[in-house]
């Protein structure tokens, strides 16, 4: 196959960070080339060098072999390179038509939109991706996130693009949605359409690239064909070391019950739901998205109250209506959407980590104390090994795995003694996985801190979970201990296959 694009020798610097250096990359026609490295490994600076958000400061980019330098995103679209972002650009309240062929509609003799051709080109161009479900005149907001992404891959062939970059595509997708997606690219592949991928998700990687390249600290560390690499390998050169355990559970002998509900209902999606959790305990809470996983979480937590039902801290009912009174109640929920609802990104981890507690830190006159607050994230980026480079630092400006962690200082500082973690490591890197999961371990072993872990990740159920419930269109249908629990029978009970269900 041939070679499309080349870049040679990038640099790349922003204020006191040397993004990349002396990075390569080099993708062929007809190729998935996944694209891999820990948070602020420098995979998004590279792919907006290629797409042309940012300008190398030296180095060379070709494409088809002669030398190119994008001045914006247009220009290179215009030589062909689609990027799909994980935060979709489109456009809510336009049509699907409208959105894929946004910014190039066809006209009319007169200069006026045709829509007509608009919407059967739209039709074509869905045709070609095997996709017949879409109704070209429905608002892209009423779609889901795969159907979103399915218009936005039809956009990028609506721009003829030869190179299709796509920024961890799968992390808000269902199942179903993940198999159709693998079907499509792989359909661009067919078609001679070079694939950059980004995902955290080494088996993806193993299923559907055909290289890899791995950058780490902004550095190229090497390419290699994906059958000539295993995870481990990956690892190693992702992080620069093994990482021996990604599971690092503590035995544990869980102490009394420090979490009980009992038939909790808030329809339609948590429907006569009933169990514990005792200290010192981690209980994996797994089911399809959908299953009401979150949706039940946010009822013990107050965001959405039960309707009926009872819930009851260290054998008192409590009466929660609202999370405040499930924080004086020593609850604390991360939530699985850290940007939009666990931090204010825009705000620094001083500010953030104290966010819970500010009426603790406050003095008299209502002032926060400043000296206080301060010592409170400094204590914070020392347990947790948060990397940064003082307490003021913008979260924003942290990888994901990082901005986990101040999520959960947050919480801590209100001194817990139930923890709701809801897709703990969804979209962190494998280094920051294993030390999110070592902070687990450690929080429940040592501190005796209950925890339920919301995961849609099996292996991470399996590995973290001293027991698995299973929930299904609202209920809980299976429980499994540690020893009880596989992969095959979590999945059937998921799924609904009652012959693999232990209760």
């Amino acid at each position: 196959m041939a070679t499309i694009l080349t870049l040679a020798n990038i640099h790349k610097r922003f204020p006191g960070v040397h993004a990349l250096r002396d990075a390569q990359f080099a993708m062929q026609a007809g190729e998935v080339h996944a694209l891999l490295g820990e948070n602020g490994a420098g995979k998004s600076t590279m792919i907006k060098i290629i797409s042309g958000v940012y300008r190398p400061d030296s180095g060379e980019m070709r494409l088809d072999g002669q030398p190119v330098r994008f001045e914006n995103p247009r220009q290179a679209q215009q030589r062909g390179i689609a990027t799909m972002y994980q935060e979709l650009g489109m456009y809510p309240e336009l049509t699907v038509a409208e959105n894929i062929f946004m910014g190039h509609a066809p006209r009319t003799r007169l200069g006026a939109v045709d829509w007509r051709t608009m919407e059967d080109r739209a039709l074509q161009l869905l045709a070609e991706l095997n996709i017949t479900d879409l109704d070209v005149r429905r608002k892209v907001g009423a779609l889901n996130v795969g159907n979103r992404q399915r218009v936005e891959i039809a956009r990028a062939l609506s721009l003829e693009a030869r190179i299709l970059i796509m920024d961890e595509p799968t992390a808000a997708l269902t199942e179903a949605d993940v198999e159709r997606l693998f079907g499509i690219v792989r359909l661009l592949r067919r078609r001679g359409v070079g694939i950059i991928y980004i995902s955290h998700r080494l088996q993806e990687v193993f299923e559907l690239a055909d290289r890899v390249t791995v950058l780490r600290d902004g550095q190229y560390v090497g390419t290699a064909p994906v059958q000539q690499v295993d995870e481990p390998q990956l690892i190693s050169m992702m992080v620069g070391r093994t990482i021996d355990n990604l599971f690092p559970k503590m035995p544990v002998q869980p102490g009394a019950t420090v979490l009980e509900v009992r038939d909790l209902v808030r329809l339609p999606t948590t429907r006569g739901v009933s169990f514990q959790v005792r200290a010192g305990e981690i209980v994996g809470i797994a089911g399809l998205v959908g299953s009401g996983r979150s949706e039940m979480a946010q009822v013990i937590f107050g965001v959405t109250p039960a309707q009926s039902g009872s819930i009851l801290m260290e054998g008192r009912p409590v009466q929660i209506r609202h999370p405040s009174e499930a924080v004086q109640h020593g609850i604390a929920y991360v939530p699985e959407d850290r940007g939009l609802q666990g931090l204010v990104r825009a705000m620094s981890i001083r500010e953030n980590a104290s966010m819970a507690v500010l009426r603790r830190l406050a003095g008299a006159l209502g002032f926060i104390k400043r000296r206080a607050e301060k010592a409170l994230a400094d204590d914070a980026i020392a347990q947790l090994s948060i990397r940064a480079y003082s307490s003021e630092q913008i979260v924003n400006k942290l990888s994901g795995g990082n901005q986990q962690k101040v999520v959960v200082s947050k919480w801590l500082a209100s001194q817990p003694r139930l923890l709701i973690m809801d897709e703990p490591t969804r979209g962190v890197d494998v280094g920051a996985k294993s030390e999110i999961h070592r902070l687990m371990s450690q929080l429940a072993a040592e501190r005796g801190l209950a925890i339920v872990m919301i995961s849609s990740e099996l292996p991470e159920i399996l590995g973290m979970s001293d027991r698995v419930l299973v929930m299904r269109e609202g209920r809980l249908v299976a429980e499994f201990s540690r020893a009880e629990a596989t992969q095959e029978r979590i999945a059937a009970a998921m799924m609904g296959e009652q012959k693999a269900v232990a209760r």
